[in-house]
C-alpha cells in the first residue's frame, strides 16, 4: 500500500497542470451545506433536507405519497388520483425515478421501457415560435413515444435498444468496450412515423438536490458561460433559453437532459402530462395526438387531473429531497483522484462549488454552500453522444452538464451503474470515455492515465 501511494504521488508530481490536493477542503463532505444527510443505503436519495424542520416534514410526506403511489384510470372513487393516460409510459413518478434515483434502459426481454422514454419530433415549420423550442411533435405519435395504455386504447408500440461494441484503448494498452446503442420500434399501432422524425432516448435522472440547483443565482451560472470560448480552453458552455409557461416568456433552462425546463414546477407538470397522460392547469393538454381517436374519446379525470395543490405538494417534495454527504474525503487515493479530475479540467464543466441565493423558494435552501459538480449549461459533447435533436437553443450535439453529487451511491440506491442520458455507459469510466466535443481534451487526458491513476479518479468520483 505504501509503495502504491508513493508511486501515485510521484505520478501526480510529474503533472504540471492544475492543483494537487493533499487534504480535504473545510466542509467538503457537505455536498448540500446544512441540508446534507448522511444515509448511504438504498434510501440515501429519499430523505428530506437535513435542515427541514419537523413542522414542514408533513408537507414533504404528502408530496412523497403523490410521487410514489400509482395513479388510476378515470372515472374512479380515488378522484384525487385518477385520470391516468389514456396513453402513458408509467403510472407513478417513482417507477422512473427509482428510489428517487436513476432509471435504466430496458433489457432485451422488456415489454415496456418504463424508466427510459423516447422523445419524438420533426423540425419546426415556424422557427420563431418560442413555445415549441424549434420542434414540432411527430404528427401521429406526438412528442413522446408511449408504450402503455389503458384498456380500450392501443399502446403506441414497443421500443427496443440494441448495442454494438466500440473499443477504446488507453495509452498503456488497457482497453474498454463501449456500447453504441441503436433504437428500434415495433408493433406501431397507429401507422408509420414521419420520415423526418428525430428520436432522443432518455433515462430518468436522480431527483436529489433539485431545489438547491433551482436556488443558484442565474448570474452565478452565467458567469461560467463562454459561448465564444474567449479564454481559449476549448469549453464554450452556454445557457439554454426555454419557454416558461407560468410567466409566458422565455427563461434560463435548468432541468432536463438539455436544460429544457426553467423550473421544478414546470418540470413536474410536463412529466405528469407526457409520462402519465395527466393534465394540470400549467400543462392543460394530455398526450393524445389528433390521429389517435380512441385516445381522444376516453373519459378524463377532470379539467385539471393534477390539481394545483397536488402539483404544489409534488414540487415541495422534489424541491426538498436531500443530497447525501461525501465519503472518504480525506482518503489519499480519493485526494489523488480529485487532483487528476482538476488536472484533466473536468471541473471546466462540472463546476464544484456554488452558493445558493438568499431568495430561494424555501428558507432551508437559501445561502447554502453546495458542491453539485455542474454548471447547468449546455456543452457540445461531440457526434458520439449526439441525438441530432435540438431543444430550444440546444443543438443536436449539446447536453446540459449533469450534477455528479450522489453518483457514487448509484449502485447502492438503484442496483446498477448505467450512466449518460440513455444509460449506454455501464460504469463511470465508460461514461468518461464517451466525452467528445468540448470535453475531448479532458477525455484524452484520462486516456493517458495508467492503472493507478484510473483507480484514483474512480475513487474520487465514487466518493461524490
Amino acid at each position: 500500500m505504501r509503495y502504491f501511494l508513493l508511486s501515485l504521488a510521484a505520478l501526480l508530481a510529474a503533472c504540471d497542470q492544475g492543483p494537487t490536493f493533499t487534504e480535504a477542503e473545510p466542509g467538503e463532505q457537505l455536498s448540500a451545506g446544512k441540508a446534507t444527510v448522511t444515509k448511504t443505503d438504498q434510501n440515501a436519495f429519499s430523505l428530506p433536507l437535513a435542515n427541514l424542520p419537523p413542522s414542514r416534514r408533513l408537507d414533504f410526506s404528502v408530496g412523497n405519497s403523490f410521487f410514489r403511489n400509482p395513479w388510476v384510470i378515470a372515472p374512479a372513487s380515488t378522484d384525487a388520483r385518477d385520470g391516468l393516460g389514456p396513453l402513458f409510459n408509467t403510472n407513478a413518478c417513482q417507477n422512473c425515478h427509482i428510489k428517487d434515483g436513476r432509471g435504466h434502459p430496458p433489457g432485451p426481454d422488456a415489454k415496456q421501457a418504463v424508466s427510459m422514454l423516447v422523445r419524438l419530433s420533426v423540425p419546426a415549420k415556424a422557427e420563431d415560435d418560442l413555445t415549441q423550442g424549434g420542434l414540432m411533435p411527430e404528427p401521429t405519435y406526438g412528442g413522446q413515444f408511449q408504450d402503455a395504455a389503458i384498456p380500450g386504447v392501443e399502446p403506441e408500440g414497443r421500443v427496443r435498444v440494441d448495442y454494438r461494441t466500440r473499443i477504446v484503448t488507453f495509452k498503456d494498452g488497457y482497453q474498454v468496450a463501449l456500447r453504441v446503442p441503436r433504437l428500434s420500434f415495433s408493433n406501431l399501432a397507429y401507422g408509420d412515423m414521419h420520415p423526418a422524425t428525430l428520436f432522443s432516448a432518455r433515462i430518468a435522472p436522480p431527483v436529489i438536490g433539485l431545489g438547491l440547483l433551482e436556488a443558484i443565482p442565474e448570474a452565478d451560472l452565467l458567469a461560467h458561460a463562454d459561448p465564444q470560448d474567449a479564454d481559449g480552453d476549448g469549453i464554450s458552455g452556454r445557457a439554454n433559453r426555454v419557454w416558461d409557461r407560468r410567466n409566458d416568456t422565455t427563461a434560463m433552462g435548468r432541468f432536463g437532459w438539455k436544460a429544457g425546463q426553467p423550473s421544478l414546477r414546470q418540470q413536474n407538470a410536463e412529466a405528469f402530462a407526457n409520462d402519465m397522460g395527466l393534465t394540470s392547469h400549467l400543462v392543460p393538454t394530455d398526450s393524445c395526438s389528433p390521429a389517435q381517436h380512441d385516445c381522444l374519446a376516453m373519459p378524463n379525470g377532470g379539467d385539471a387531473e393534477v390539481s394545483d395543490s397536488i402539483l404544489d405538494n409534488v414540487t415541495f417534495y422534489t424541491r426538498n429531497l436531500a443530497v447525501p454527504a461525501r465519503r472518504n474525503v480525506d482518503d489519499k487515493q480519493v485526494l489523488a483522484g480529485k487532483s487528476l479530475f482538476f488536472q484533466a479540467n473536468c471541473q471546466g464543466c462540472h463546476v464544484a462549488v456554488f452558493t445558493t441565493g438568499a431568495e430561494a423558494a424555501e428558507p432551508e435552501l437559501a445561502n447554502q454552500t453546495i458542491r453539485p459538480y455542474t454548471d447547468l449549461l449546455l456543452h457540445d459533447m461531440g457526434p458520439g453522444l449526439a441525438d441530432g435533436r435540438p431543444e430550444f437553443l440546444a443543438n443536436g450535439q449539446e447536453w446540459r452538464t449533469p450534477p455528479l453529487w450522489g453518483i457514487g451511491l448509484t449502485e447502492a440506491v438503484n442496483g446498477h451503474t448505467q450512466f449518460l442520458h440513455d444509460g449506454r455507459a455501464r460504469n463511470l469510466m465508460e461514461a468518461i470515455l464517451w466525452h467528445e466535443g468540448e470535453a475531448a481534451q479532458s477525455r484524452d487526458a484520462v486516456l493517458a492515465f495508467d492503472a493507478s491513476q484510473r483507480a484514483a479518479l474512480l475513487a474520487f468520483l465514487n466518493s461524490l
